[in-house]
């Protein structure tokens, strides 16, 4: 009998795998990503069936649903934006791609002010909390109950005693240490706040692996924040471990502050199922500043590859230059093979990366890449004045971006992403000079995988190979 239990209990395993590997066939984000789920669940099945339950799923239906509900203030958004689009013969680069990524267009009238580090970003935005009159949306990738964590609870008491809407939402992977009492001390205070308890998504679902990776916040509809700091002590290079953590946000104006709106609407949608649309402010004012600009945000919920397109089409974009900055390479074919085609065509490609260990195994995947890349003409340059944790990247003097959107397969495909793209000569100067400091702080990687420490010599095509399955 006990024979005939492990017997059936095999077969069942088998047939599930095999299930499982038809539907990666069908599903997988990429040839590479099917070709692993396919190989693993077939080969080790006790190992790859839950694994795949929990990491393999493609696409969040629900949100594409959430989206469509949104449309009506997409094409407001639209509609308003006909008197603010940027006359053709005012742009310098080809902006269609973009526009189609974003499902958004391209507006003038926007200003950026470039936050570098912690103390410039955070500084910003408790002076825009503190000046905040009618509503507060806030959302965080990982917020941590430190002593910067409860500054920023702080600030959005004070803000909801004064009257001031505010609604908070963070992702429940992120901030899975958060303790509850952080949530229930702002509830109390009547901040409307996204429980994780409450979330839709994975904890209803086999989604664990999506997450939204966000860090935004808007200030009635007028100003806004978007970059690479989360909430917590070592964002401020308060932890010993990482020391100075060189990372980089973004404060915004004008009528693009309504495209960074929409997007933490949707996202509370999701969350929540409630409908914002009716109550916040659509109308972002043009500001002094004249810079076009859009909001490309990316995820798992788009019905293309969006992620990895908007890459793909910024370094298409490259004339002269194109300076990325990421602390995650892991890039699939396209990215690669349009890096190493830019560089083919004499464009000035630089990658900086953090020399600093944060994750081991998307630091090690990265070297697998490196020589390709570096044989094509692409110059590598590794940070080493602590942690490079920001996401930006400039395109001749023309494009510049800043956001969450990191240069590997998780960012691409998994999570829930959003870039501010700036059109406009000023605020890629401003950037120019930020990436000069950074390049001098950091050396440039000549050295080719053949000669680096035996952990990264063979740790390096292991990890490459696990990236396309997560």
């Amino acid at each position: 009998m006990w024979s005939f239990i492990v017997a059936l209990s095999v077969l069942l395993l088998f047939i599930a795998a095999v299930l499982c590997a038809v539907r990666a066939a069908q599903t997988a984000r990429t040839p590479q990503g099917a070709v692993g789920w396919v190989v693993f669940l077939l080969s080790v099945p006790w190992a790859g069936v839950p694994l795949y339950l929990f990491l393999g799923h493609h696409r969040f239906t629900g949100y594409r649903v959430a989206r469509r509900e949104s449309e009506r203030v997409v094409q407001g958004i639209k509609t308003y934006s006909q008197h603010i689009r940027p006359a053709p013969e005012t742009l310098t680069m080809n902006v269609k791609p973009f526009e189609a990524i974003a499902n958004l267009p391209v507006l003038k009238g926007n200003e950026a002010k470039l936050l570098v580090d912690g103390e410039a970003t955070f500084g910003a935005i408790f002076d825009a909390l503190d000046a905040a009159q009618d509503y507060i949306l806030i959302q965080f990738y990982i917020v941590r109950a430190d002593d910067l964590g409860l500054r920023l609870q702080a600030k959005l008491i004070e803000a909801a005693a004064r009257g001031v809407k505010v609604r908070f939402m963070t992702d429940a992977v992120g901030s899975y240490h958060l303790p509850t009492s952080y949530y229930e001390d702002m509830r109390s205070a009547g901040i409307d706040v996204v429980m994780p308890a409450d979330q839709r998504g994975p904890k209803f679902r086999f989604q664990l692996n999506y997450r939204n990776h966000r860090k935004t916040v808007v200030i009635d509809g007028i100003t806004g924040f978007i970059g690479g700091h989360n909430v917590g002590d070592e964002y401020l290079g308060l932890d010993p471990k990482f020391g100075r953590w060189r990372d980089t946000h973004m404060r915004i104006s004008g009528p693009i502050v309504s495209q960074l709106q929409l997007i933490f609407v949707e996202d509370w949608h999701w969350a929540r199922d409630e409908d914002l649309l009716d109550e916040l402010n659509w109308a972002a004012p043009d500001v002094g500043d004249n810079a076009n600009a859009v909001i490309v945000a990316t995820g798992p919920g788009d019905t293309t590859e969006t992620g990895s397109m908007m890459f793909f089409s910024a370094i298409a974009a490259a004339q002269e230059r194109i300076w990325l900055a990421s602390p995650y390479f892991v890039p699939d074919i396209d990215v690669m093979t349009a890096l190493t085609n830019a560089a083919m065509r004499g464009v000035d490609v630089r990658l900086l990366v953090p020399d600093v260990i944060d994750h081991k195994m998307p630091w090690l995947a990265a070297f697998a890449y490196f020589d390709e890349i570096i044989e094509a003409g692409v110059k590598v340059y590794r940070y080493t004045d602590g942690f490079m944790h920001q996401k930006a990247f400039v395109v001749d003097h023309t494009l510049a971006a800043v956001g969450t959107t990191n240069l590997d397969n998780r960012s691409f495909r998994l999570n829930f992403e959003a870039m501010a793209l700036f059109f406009d000569a000023d605020v890629a100067a401003d950037l120019d000079e930020m990436f000069q400091v950074d390049f001098e702080n950091s050396y440039e990687l000549v050295k080719p995988l053949a000669l680096q420490p035996a952990f990264v010599r063979y740790g390096a095509p292991l990890a490459r190979l696990v990236s396309p399955i997560l």
